[in-house]
């Protein structure tokens, strides 16, 4: 599933090239380093772009005020650190991986809460979609199930350099992991569910105007409506999951379920497109609010809309009906 290298401009082609090759340089300097020195790694990089590179920094105050409204300024600033810290130490993570994990000796670093009903659910004759979000060390949770013989498919954004996107892809696809492109690869997800396969989603992204409206702390917020649609179509239940670091410790994680949808036994109230998008939105604000600093605050998730306007203004003003 890997997409052909696309007709570029010369400039293009070679600015491309060159941050390839400085990404491949950078990661076989980070491969040979201790996580220990990871981690000393990492709380630079998070100073330097905490307080003298400010990328995104208006939006990380924003999302954290809008989040945790009671925070001071100085606590948002710590905040931002630790989670650039957590951000550049996962990268660290995922290229160690390949050199730490293997089949018989993956529990030394992952622990799985609730096991034996995750393994169940793999088991069944029926598609299964897990949900999770960008939090903690999303990349493990793939690696390792793929690692385990459960490969999943990941919908997500491919990356726009081309070069990194196939190596990227190809570091993934070692153990299981594979990517759809949520743009244009509706065929290969419809493949993926018809053949009772695993599909992955990070469902905490605004998807615009015309996604399904539902309420993230405490603030309206647009969510892709593909999960939710794809479960009711082809009776394939949800699985919401997360995978975290477990006492801010390097390479230590622990997969979780947090809540489990069958759509051929809905509890009541969690029955149509928005109840259950807003349901596994909840869950993952949940985790959230845990361990804020493991979440990717980077994203504009509230951008369509502001603060001030309810969900319900926003269903009349883009005349959309929720089921």
């Amino acid at each position: 599933m890997f997409r052909e290298t696309p007709k570029r401009s010369p400039l293009k082609t070679v600015a491309d090239l060159a941050v390839y090759t400085a990404a491949r340089l950078v990661i076989a300097v980070v491969g040979i380093f201790s996580m220990d020195q990871c981690r000393t790694l990492a709380a630079f990089l998070a100073w330097l772009f905490t307080d003298l590179i400010p990328i995104r920094r208006k939006t990380l105050h924003e999302n954290l005020h809008a989040a945790f409204p009671d925070l001071s300024r100085r606590e948002e600033k710590r905040l931002i650190r630790r989670m650039w810290e957590h951000l550049f130490l996962m990268g660290g993570e995922f290229f160690a991986a390949r050199r730490m994990f293997h089949k018989e000796g993956w529990c030394r670093w992952v622990e799985a809460g609730q096991a034996q009903e995750m393994v169940r659910l793999f088991f069944k004759k029926r598609p299964l979609i897990m949900v999770t979000g960008h939090f903690g060390n999303f990349e493990i949770g793939g690696y390792t199930l793929g690692l385990l013989g459960y490969p999943t498919f990941s919908v997500a954004r491919r990356l726009d350099n081309p070069y990194l996107d196939r190596y990227i892809g190809r570091l993934r696809a070692e153990t299981g992991q594979y990517i759809i492109d949520k743009n244009e690869g509706f065929e290969d997800i419809l493949r993926v569910i018809e053949g009772n396969g695993r599909l992955a989603f990070l469902a905490d992204q605004s998807a615009g105007e015309k996604g399904c409206w539902v309420d993230f702390f405490s603030r309206p917020a647009s969510a892709y409506k593909a999960m939710a649609l794809l479960s009711l179509q082809y009776s394939a239940p949800i699985l919401v999951c997360d995978v975290s670091r477990v006492n801010n410790t390097p390479m230590r994680f622990r997969i979780e379920p947090l809540g489990y949808y069958d759509p051929l036994d809905p509890p009541e109230g969690l029955e149509t497109v928005f109840e259950i998008t807003q349901w596994f939105t909840s869950l993952l604000e949940q985790r959230i609010r845990r361990n804020p600093e493991q979440y990717w605050w980077l994203h504009r998730r509230w951008k369509t809309y502001g603060k001030k306007i309810s969900l319900d203004a926003i269903r009349r003003k883009i005349r959309y009906t929720l089921p």
